[in-house]
């Protein structure tokens, strides 16, 4: 495996082979991303992951100072998984003031887009400039950031870009915690609370799947429960997967998804339902 900080140095490593997965992170690294640079592997000969934390995805007030580097054990992990590390520095990245800048589609001002002004265009942004970097034939994403893979989604879609957007599913600890880098964020009593955020979405789903149409009485129920529990709701919704527009009815597929704050620590989760059959999709 070959640890590669600049972009000339990526594409001359890249220039002669045939097909490329990728798989963009922040670093800080669990099992989750580990099974997407597992599952990249089905879609390219060579395999390349990013680690680079990126500020244009960040509002003033956000983690990005305090988001942890941890470069050396990253690697560790990616190690026989992934053939090429792409770690750049911030100047490699951004060598001016960026400002041109990828504009989401309208629903990125939304959900999560509601709560950090400017993150998905920031995402959208540094995503498409590692496309064009790595050129990758296929690129993985998971579906814990939903409303993400949505926007890369639509974004690779209406600007052409000749890159497959594979959706890896949310890998969850036994208690059905969504992993994620930000858990590590969370006091042992916090971390027991957590998993409330799942129970309430597979509760929201069971509804649904057994003929309850409410969705404004579910969404009120459950973000109801949470800030009964300390939460700090950002939101609660059931939208439609193809257009993660508020639910109707008819839509046959559905996503739950949910974000609130345990503390200093923002949690995010979904849960897809198939209406008409009643299975997870």
């Amino acid at each position: 495996m070959q640890i590669i900080s600049t972009t000339p140095e990526l594409r001359d490593r890249l220039k002669s082979e045939p097909s490329v997965a990728f798989v963009p992170t922040m670093g800080n690294l669990h099992e989750g991303h580990v099974a997407l640079v597992r599952q990249a592997r089905e879609h390219g000969r060579c395999v390349v992951a990013s680690i680079f934390v990126n500020p244009i995805q960040f509002g003033p007030s956000e983690d990005f100072n305090q988001y942890p580097r941890t470069l050396e054990a990253d690697c560790a992990k990616l190690e026989g998984l992934a053939d090429v590390v792409f770690a750049p520095m911030v100047d490699e990245l951004y060598p001016e003031s960026q400002q041109v800048f990828v504009e989401p589609p309208p629903v990125a001002a939304e959900l999560c887009g509601a709560f950090r002004p400017g993150h998905f265009r920031g995402v959208a942004t540094v995503v498409l400039k590692l496309f064009n970097i790595v050129q990758p034939q296929a690129a993985v994403f998971g579906k814990k950031d939903y409303q993400q893979l949505h926007v890369i989604r639509a974004m690779a879609r209406q600007l052409n870009l000749p890159v497959e957007i594979v959706a890896g599913e949310t890998l969850r600890a036994a208690d059905g915690l969504a992993l994620s880098s930000r858990n590590g964020y969370l006091s042992g009593e916090e971390r027991a609370e957590a998993i409330r955020l799942y129970r309430n979405l597979v509760r929201m789903k069971e509804s649904i799947v057994a003929g309850g149409g409410d969705y404004a009485a579910l969404e009120h129920a459950a973000a109801a429960d949470l800030e009964a529990h300390g939460w700090r709701v950002d939101y609660v919704s059931v939208r439609a997967v193809e257009s993660l527009l508020p639910a109707k009815a008819g839509d046959a597929g559905l996503v739950v998804l949910a974000a609130g704050w345990l503390g200093h620590t923002r949690l995010i989760d979904n849960v897809e339902v198939c209406v008409s059959s009643g299975r997870s999709l």
